[in-house]
C-alpha cells in the first residue's frame, strides 16, 4: 500500500525550514534506504508544504516518520496529514486496471 505524508508549512516555510533542511533531508534519506519513502519533495509556487510517497502496510511508517521530522519536531509544518493512495496506473500499482 502507498501513503500519502502531506505537509503544510507555516509562513515563509521556505526559509524557516532552511536551518532544520540538512537534518530533515538525512532523514529522509535514512528512510529512503529502510524502502519506506518513495518520492518526497516540495511543492512549488508557491513553496509552502511538501509531499512525501510511503509504501507500507499500514500508515503507521509514514506516522513515525512525521512525529520525528526535524520539520515537525521545530515546528516548521504546521499541519501533517496521512492518507492511503490507490494507485492504478504506473510501476507497482496497487489496484491496477491498464491491461486489466
Amino acid at each position: 500500500m502507498y501513503f500519502l505524508l502531506t505537509y503544510e508549512g507555516v509562513d515563509n516555510y521556505a526559509d524557516v525550514r532552511a536551518p532544520f533542511r540538512p537534518a530533515h533531508l538525512q532523514h529522509a534519506k535514512d528512510a529512503f534506504a529502510r524502502g519506506e519513502l518513495v518520492q518526497a519533495g516540495a511543492l512549488l509556487n508557491p513553496t509552502d508544504g511538501s509531499v512525501l510517497v510511503f509504501r507500507g502496510d499500514s500508515p503507521a511508517v509514514a506516522e513515525q516518520f512525521a512525529a520525528t521530522d526535524p520539520f515537525v519536531l521545530n515546528g516548521v509544518v504546521k499541519r501533517w496529514t496521512v492518507r492511503e493512495w490507490n494507485t492504478i496506473v504506473g510501476a507497482d500499482s496497487t489496484a491496477p486496471t491498464i491491461g486489466t
